[in-house]
């Protein structure tokens, strides 16, 4: 039986990193479920639930992972994932949102305590500190999910806090 894992890999960006691990794991014949990637300044961070097949150990997985080219210095984690691996309603996306504008402190804070407020949950949050002339510029994009009932009054909400914050706000309903 198939051994549910989590997987996480923290190294240093470079083109080609996620074609690289996910063929390796294809290889070895991983199955990958939820997957993330993100660029972290001039690092990367790659981690994903999978199942790994009877045969291989988590240790000769990291020891696979650990032998890519240019994974040297790299923070390996395979651990066994004791939790369900598979989400519930609260980890469908039901709205994609964007705030952008001055940097500044307590951004994130403020627009995930409206969530919550409303039952939302964020399901993938992405935030980026562009420098530009005078200030940084912030933009955060939230992908969500909103109970059907409350959506309108959590959107308003979101859109006034952003205001407040002298920030643009848009969103997306996600067809499901």
């Amino acid at each position: 039986m198939a051994t549910n894992t989590l997987i996480s890999v923290i190294c240093h960006d470079r083109s080609g990193l996620v074609a690289d691990l996910a063929g390796l794991l294809f290889n070895l014949n991983v199955n990958l479920s939820d997957t993330t990637f993100a660029v972290l300044g001039d690092a990367a961070e790659f981690t994903c639930l999978a199942e790994i097949p009877d045969g291989l150990t988590l240790d000769s997985v990291r020891g696979d992972i650990e032998s890519l080219s240019g994974l040297k210095d790299a923070q390996v984690t395979v651990a066994t994932f004791d939790m369900k691996p598979v989400h519930d309603d609260s980890g469908h996306i039901t709205h994609r949102i964007e705030i952008d504008g001055r940097d500044g402190p307590g951004i994130i804070a403020r627009l995930a305590e409206v969530f919550g407020q409303f039952g939302a949950n964020i399901v993938r949050m992405n935030s980026e500190r562009i420098p530009e002339k005078g200030h940084d510029r912030y933009v955060t994009r939230f992908s969500v999910y909103i109970p059907e009932r409350r959506a309108d009054v959590c959107l308003a909400t979101v859109a006034n806090t952003a205001g407040e914050l002298r920030m643009t706000f848009r969103f997306d309903a996600v067809e499901s």
